[in-house]
């Protein structure tokens, strides 16, 4: 397994994990390689920070220079996009999709205690991210 650390063509940073940089190559070219903040799939390897020592930069935003309005406004655009609101019926659509019984896709709802110890038994992978209401355009 080799780590990437990735940049798309507006900015975004992130980590990519492949089998090895054939197996990067080949994802890239069939343009499964994407951003997951923009899903931009212009998509380009970029030295690691791991092995390189660096110095602070002054250019690093801080909590108080980042606009977390517009932040949110991105996170909640991405979530509105890119996931299937299926409301109540998150446990069974997910269900469906583990089990082969619905297409793959990206999905957000809500579901109960039960529910979720349901899904962890079936072995289904999700993740609970609360998200607020959307961000007023002012």
């Amino acid at each position: 397994m080799i780590a990437y650390d990735l940049i798309c063509q507006n900015g975004h940073i992130f980590e990519g994990w492949f089998e090895d940089a054939k197996a990067y190559a080949k994802q890239k070219k069939k343009g499964l390689v994407t951003c997951p903040i923009c899903n931009d799939a212009d998509v380009s390897r970029r030295p690691s920070t791991f092995a390189i020592k660096s110095r602070p930069t002054a250019g690093t935003p801080s909590p108080e220079t980042t606009d977390l309005k517009a932040l949110g406004r991105q996170i909640y655009d991405f979530v509105e996009k890119n996931f299937d609101n299926v409301g109540s019926d998150f446990a069974t659509e997910a269900l469906k999709i583990h089990y082969g019984a619905s297409e793959p896709r990206n999905i957000r709802g809500v579901s109960t205690k039960q529910e979720e110890k349901t899904l962890r038994e079936e072995g289904v992978d999700f993740v609970k991210v609360p998200l607020p209401p959307p961000p007023e355009d002012n």
